[in-house]
């Protein structure tokens, strides 16, 4: 195993958290200080970047993955999750659209299902350290009663806006965990991290349908 020389943090004055030096690794091979040092993972393009192997300078074996990056991992996946709630609950208020405030609404369930899954991951990690299953989310089949209007002027690209800037956070999504299965050990875990990995694809999906839809017709099909 790769030993950690620090915490993240140590506490100041009236509990303020102060950075302590960076974190470094020892080879768990030939124990010589590695140079890649880590802070620990302040955002999802961290663990991406973490994917690619880390060789030792000294002896040119790579320096592995650990349970502690895990827990980092998952705290940057919940912090992630809750953004991605708060952010498609926010465009659900913003869209007068019906259909596309039933579907913001139902991507914003999607993410707080999986923010509540990391979480009782981490703590089952953190209290007894077992991995847990996760047998996946699925969206709801709802009725909704509307006349067929196109969105009008600023409005159509408001809800546009709306639907790339999701886009490109759900491809960052799927890199995450897709990192994350193929970094972490347990198999659980992988299946877990494939699944949620799968489940941001299906995300892109729909929000790229709705994307072409109102490009090309100014009309939501969610639903349809």
């Amino acid at each position: 195993m790769i030993e950690v020389k620090r915490k993240g943090y140590d506490e100041g004055k009236e509990g303020e958290r102060v950075a302590s030096p960076k974190v470094k690794y020892a080879c768990e091979y030939c124990g010589a200080e590695a140079e890649m040092i880590l802070e620990g993972f302040e955002g999802v393009e961290d663990v991406i970047k973490r994917e690619r192997k880390f060789p030792c300078k000294s002896c040119g074996k790579e320096i592995s993955w650990t349970e502690g990056e895990d827990l980092k991992a998952i705290r940057v996946a919940i912090a992630a999750e809750k953004e991605a709630y708060q952010t498609y609950s926010k465009a659900a208020k913003m869209t007068k659209n019906p259909k596309g405030r039933d579907m913001f609404q139902q991507l914003s369930e999607f993410e707080m299902s999986h923010f509540q899954k990391l979480k009782d991951l981490l703590k089952s990690l953190e209290e007894k350290g077992e991995w847990i299953l996760y047998s996946g989310t699925s969206f709801k089949k709802r009725s909704i009663a509307m006349k067929m209007e196109k969105p009008k002027g600023q409005e159509q690209l408001t809800d546009m806006d709306a639907l790339g800037m999701a886009i490109r956070e759900e491809k960052k999504a799927q890199a995450l965990y897709r990192s994350m299965a193929e970094l972490t050990k347990d198999a659980r875990g992988k299946d877990m991290y494939k699944r949620l990995a799968n489940e941001e694809a299906l995300h892109e999906k729909v929000l790229n349908d709705q994307y072409y839809s109102l490009h090309n017709t100014g009309i939501w099909s969610w639903g349809d």
